[in-house]
């Protein structure tokens, strides 16, 4: 992100950052996570599950900033995201 004018604070700012876990079998393939994920973090697999639905999966790891939106949006709790301490997620966006 681009600033106009710096925040004074900028370099105490720390972008939390998390990994995202899915249960594939509870997944019905709406794609709410998918299409509401602000990283654009998820996209839907080729495979199904037991179900016969296409759970998401993750293309872009490290990127998840743990906003937990994807899980508030899930109507099958099918989908969560856990924080990732800040010296793991330097090893993982390198």
């Amino acid at each position: 992100m681009k600033y106009w004018r710096k925040p004074l604070d900028l370099a105490d700012i720390k972008v939390p950052h998390g990994e995202v876990r899915i249960i594939a079998e509870r997944c019905k393939g709406c794609g709410f996570c998918v299409e509401y994920c602000p990283k654009d973090v998820l996209v839907m697999s080729e495979e199904f599950n037991r179900k016969g639905y296409h759970p998401p999966k993750v293309i872009k790891i490290g990127e998840c900033v743990n906003c937990g939106l994807c899980e508030m949006i899930c109507p099958d709790f099918a989908i969560y995201s856990v924080a990732v301490p800040d010296h793991e997620a330097e090893g993982q966006a390198t």
